[in-house]
């Protein structure tokens, strides 16, 4: 089983940046599909980034298309979120989450980490 941390929350002004990261311990990280994932209080969780173990391809939620960034590092076990020109409406508690499917992450199987707040002022 693997264990996930995430940090790199924070408070930034809009159009400003963050990266987060997601550092693994428990397992080889490189054997799981990760996914980032975000929850804004009052709003259902909702899918932002995957990368896919299989493929080493990524996928993104259409309200981060060409802003956000996922990426990891085998080596550090770890996979970061580069948030580029962040809006107030990004403002969320971010998860990762990573599963063993090759391809997808399963919201009901993944392990989860404890999340990080990224707020975003206008």
């Amino acid at each position: 089983q693997v264990q996930l941390v995430e940090s790199g929350g924070g408070l930034v002004q809009a159009g400003g940046s963050l990266r987060l990261s997601c550092a693994a311990s428990g397992r080889t990280f490189s054997r799981y599909t990760v996914g980032w994932f975000r929850q804004a209080p009052g709003k259902e969780r909702e899918f932002v980034a995957i990368l896919r173990r299989s493929e080493g391809t990524t996928y993104y939620g259409e309200s981060v298309k060409g802003r956000f960034t996922i990426s990891r590092d085998n080596a550090k076990n770890t996979v970061y979120l580069q948030m580029n020109s962040l809006k107030p409406e990004d403002t969320a508690v971010y998860y990762c989450a990573a599963d063993d499917h090759p391809m997808v992450v399963r919201p009901g199987v993944a392990t989860w980490g404890q999340g990080t707040q990224v707020t975003v002022s206008s």
